[in-house]
């Protein structure tokens, strides 16, 4: 078996043949042997992959969590779903599908509820629908034997959810489309704090009425700017089954609960085959994707004190992305915090349920309806449940009040939670004297015994699922590319009626315990959280997080004058605008003019990185103009951004008029009122008539002149 060609093939001079030949013929048994073991190694080589190495088919399964393979979350979507609302109708026998448009969870839980609700109540087989999970072109295919329900949120200026983005865009730019047949009802989620309340369910309800829709009933609304969320939906539903009773002829049983979901202990399962907590994004849309990244664990490099005061927090802290190289910022940029829930009331659940000695038994988590989404990662544990899936902290509707009467050890209980419910006086008192989340309710409720038939069911269908906390970025990923930092005040409310008991909210408290735990301290209120995290990921002061991508952003050239508005951590993206503006002006380049306003309550007490302005100050010149507003300094009248932006009303018209982009950062009330000046200004200045102001203020908005990260 020869593997070289003769010498008289090779392609060299002919006057060297006879002198290589001498060299290239085998002489011996050693040449022969060495020739043979080339050989060999040739044809190993030339089979790899075909006689030998061949790849292992189930090499991947060293890699597989294996509860994914039965019931686990990823493994939820190997059949793929129908895109088609009307077929899954057909497929799983619904008669009422509650579709959802939800940002931050409450529409979602509003869907869930009612469709339950509906299924108990009135025995009619109900269905919630995710916005983005169907094509919106099939919901004219749905025929007029069936019936449809839109719970839609209207968050931003106008804006809809991301999961309602596709919807949106079709109910908008659809043509000759027939909705003749469809049969609906629609709830709105919304803030008269923001300028456009309730838009999102106006133009949708709009766009199915000139589509030929029906509607059953007149839109319900619900406004956030007055607490009142929770009891407008429940009025509209009471409205909603009044037209099941008197005009559909449904016909409404006793409701009991019937769960939707079940949950099974599995001892033969291991530590390693279950979900501990780690973070469920929900991220399944592919708007929803493309806006945020992948969710990691993240270190907090560094956390600082911003407020002077005592009694009150404020916190800087930078995270570091050197350990997570796909994780990338911009300037405007948010960061989501995922938190865990305080020991306290975790502990607090787990005893009044008397499972407290069974909290880390795995437990299996499976809808009893297929057409059913399962939100938690299954198989899991109690504990892991209460400290990182669910809001345990949440108050309790009275709707969940009434219907845990079923449930109760005492008859004393029953009595007392009926009343509780039914009355919605009753409840408003109580709730503004009583901080009511479900563990202290049934402990209020029966303290002397255990709630043991209280299944674990009702937790999960009921209690709002955890959902993360979104920060500005007050760092410039400029100057501060793998160092990111947020800023966070720490929310502590004390009850309208009893001042003496305070409401702490979760991810700020939380984030506290993390930076106190750094140092060496305490909690202020001695509250403490499960800080190492799930299977220990975050220990040494890490957190879950990720990154959602904004439209808050700076203009594309340096030389673009900013006109600036933020109160308390409305300064947070400022402080990296103006970091990166720094940064433009020391590599030589020409920046715009800028005037930033700031309100707090005193420069003594809570004038947040006012070291760093004075010296950004100092930096810029005359480029920059920083204007402030306290509320609350001693011995001056009340002032707020609002009105130091109609104090220098000329200086900002003339930016406007020089092209300036105007930000305006913080509370959505805070940012209406500054709209309304400017309005006004403009109005005074150019001798322009209201709807001339308003037809500049969506132009603006529009070329992105105007942009807004307002919450509340």
């Amino acid at each position: 078996m020869a593997f070289f060609p003769p010498i008289s093939q090779w392609n060299v001079p002919s006057e060297l043949l006879p002198g290589l030949s001498k060299y290239a013929t085998p002489t011996g048994i050693a040449d022969y042997a060495a020739l043979m073991t080339i050989a060999g190694i040739s044809a190993g080589y030339l089979s790899r992959g075909i006689l030998w190495d061949q790849p292992d088919p189930y090499h991947h399964l060293a890699f597989e969590r294996p509860q994914l393979k039965y019931g686990g979350q990823a493994g939820a979507n190997v059949n793929k779903e129908t895109r088609n609302i009307a077929q899954k109708l057909e497929e799983t026998g619904k008669n009422i599908v509650v579709f959802w448009g939800s940002q931050s969870g409450t529409a979602e839980g509003f869907a869930y509820r009612l469709a339950r609700e509906m299924s108990i109540r009135w025995e009619q087989e109900s269905m919630t629908a995710d916005l983005s999970d169907y094509d919106p072109i099939t919901i004219t295919e749905i025929p007029s034997t069936k019936l449809a329900i839109f719970i839609i949120s209207t968050y931003g200026e106008g804006d809809p959810s991301d999961n309602t983005a596709d919807f949106w865009s079709w109910i908008n730019k659809a043509s000759d489309v027939s909705l003749s047949n469809l049969r609906y009802a629609a709830f709105g989620l919304g803030n008269t704090n923001y300028k456009f309340y309730n838009r999102v369910i106006d133009v949708v309800v709009e766009g199915m009425d000139k589509f030929g829709a029906k509607a059953l009933m007149p839109v319900g609304k619900a406004n956030d700017a007055e607490g009142t969320t929770e009891e407008d939906f429940m009025a509209w539903k009471d409205s909603l089954f009044e037209v099941f009773k008197g005009q559909l002829g449904f016909h409404e049983v006793e409701a009991k609960h019937v769960p939707s979901l079940v949950i099974q202990e599995d001892e033969s399962l291991e530590p390693i085959d279950l979900h501990h907590g780690e973070p469920n994004s929900h991220i399944d849309a592919p708007k929803s994707a493309a806006q945020s990244s992948a969710v990691r664990t993240l270190k907090i490099s560094n956390a600082r004190e911003l407020f002077t005061a005592s009694g009150r927090n404020c916190l800087h802290m930078d995270l570091d992305l050197s350990n997570q190289p796909e994780m990338t910022y911009k300037t405007g940029d948010h960061l989501a915090i995922w938190p865990g829930n305080p020991d306290a009331e975790v502990e607090r659940l787990l005893e009044v349920l008397n499972i407290s000695s069974r909290r880390d038994i795995p437990l299996h988590v499976k809808p009893v309806d297929s057409s059913t989404k399962n939100m938690i990662p299954s198989p899991t544990s109690a504990i892991a449940l209460f400290r990182y899936y669910l809001e345990i902290c949440a108050p309790v509707n009275r709707d969940n009040i009434r219907d845990l009467a079923q449930f109760a050890p005492s008859p004393e209980a029953t009595a007392f939670l009926l009343q509780l419910g039914q009355d919605r006086q009753a409840y408003a008192e109580f709730i503004n004297r009583t901080h009511v989340n479900l563990g202290r309710l049934l402990q209020l409720a029966c303290s002397d015994k255990p709630w043991s038939d209280l299944p674990l069911s009702y937790f999960v269908e009921t209690l709002p699922h955890i959902r993360p906390r979104f920060y500005s970025i007050s760092s410039s990923s400029v100057v501060s590319p793998r160092k990111p930092s947020i800023t966070a005040i720490v929310s502590t409310t004390p009850l309208p009626d009893n001042p003496n008991e305070l409401v702490h909210g979760v991810t700020s408290n939380y984030l506290l315990a993390i930076s106190q735990h750094s140092q060496s301290k305490i909690h202020p209120h001695r509250i403490t959280y499960h800080l190492n995290g799930p299977s220990d990921a975050l220990q040494d002061g890490k957190v879950f997080a990720h990154i959602r991508r904004s439209k808050f952003k700076l203009p594309i050239t340096g030389k673009t004058p900013l006109i600036m508005v933020g109160a308390g951590t409305g300064l947070a993206p400022f402080r990296a605008f103006l970091s990166e503006r720094c940064q433009v002006q020391k590599i030589g380049k020409e920046i715009g003019q800028m005037i930033l306003f700031f309100g707090c309550r005193s420069p003594d007490e809570d004038f947040i990185y006012r070291d760093e302005l004075e010296e950004m100050q100092k930096a810029l010149g005359d480029k920059l103009r920083l204007v402030t507003a306290f509320s609350r300094q001693e011995g001056t009248p009340r002032r707020y951004v609002q009105d130091r932006v109609s104090e220098l009303g000329e200086d900002v018209v003339k930016l406007i008029d020089e092209g300036a982009s105007f930000y305006v950062c913080g509370r959505a009330g805070m940012a209406r009122e500054v709209e309304k000046v400017v309005g006004v200004m403009m109005q005074k200045a150019k001798g322009w008539t209201e709807d001339e102001v308003n037809s500049w203020s969506k132009a603006v908005k529009k070329k992105n002149k105007w942009q807004e990260d307002v919450w509340g």
